[in-house]
């Protein structure tokens, strides 16, 4: 078990505006609001804490997740981009932690196993790292970053998911090579949401070794 401790910002405001008027957050997965499911898996991997960035449908989202280990802060600046939320939620962490992980609201399908894999495998890069996951040669989420760039997130100077921060910063960056495709699975669109569906409901087969 690494010792490594995290802290976990769940990006859970967006407009969800390629879903057809419906809030993706809210759709049921596996018996349950799509973000309760998510939120569950992330409290389950036991980080130091974790905190929902509310903004579009907030309220909606808060009774989504009653009753879970979690704490709520409001970006009013969620239409101005997922960097703004990134930035709220980071500055709303409270407890000492050696690494932060950026999860979207949307990724049904990761478990707490997965959110362990990549903080067993961010234990074992330098320190000051900042680690992404890929399979097949496609980048996913979450991001893990150390507690050291929280400043600069906040700051708005340094958005730890993008492709020139990897790119100016290659030797701060790792990629994690999953096994499994999950890390790179969200729910944007109604296709998306029927796939991912067909995927808890094991119509489908995961892409496993």
């Amino acid at each position: 078990m690494s010792g490594v401790t995290f802290s976990a910002v769940v990006l859970a405001a967006g407009l969800s505006a390629r879903m057809e008027g419906r809030h993706k957050l809210l759709l049921p997965v596996g018996g349950e609001p799509a973000v309760r499911r998510v939120v569950r898996a992330i409290v389950a991997a036991r980080p130091e804490e974790v905190v929902v960035v509310t903004g579009f449908n907030g309220r909606a989202v808060f009774e989504a997740l009653d009753g879970l280990d979690v704490r709520f802060q409001s970006n009013p600046s969620f239409r101005e981009g997922q960097m703004t939320s990134v930035a709220s939620g980071v500055a709303a962490l409270q407890a000492p932690c050696d690494a932060v992980m950026i999860c979207l609201a949307d990724q049904v399908l990761l478990e707490a196993a997965d959110y362990r894999e990549l903080i067993e495998a961010y234990a074992t890069m330098p320190y000051g790292s900042i680690l992404v996951p890929m399979f097949d040669g496609a980048r996913g989420n979450p991001v893990v970053f150390a507690s050291s760039y929280c400043p600069e997130v906040v700051g708005g100077r340094v958005n730890p998911g993008c492709r020139k921060l990897i790119a100016e910063r290659g030797g701060e960056v790792f990629l994690h090579e999953a096994a499994h495709d999950r890390f790179c699975i969200d729910m944007d669109t109604p296709a998306d949401y029927l796939s991912v569906i067909a995927r808890v409901e094991g119509r489908t087969a995961r892409v496993d070794p």
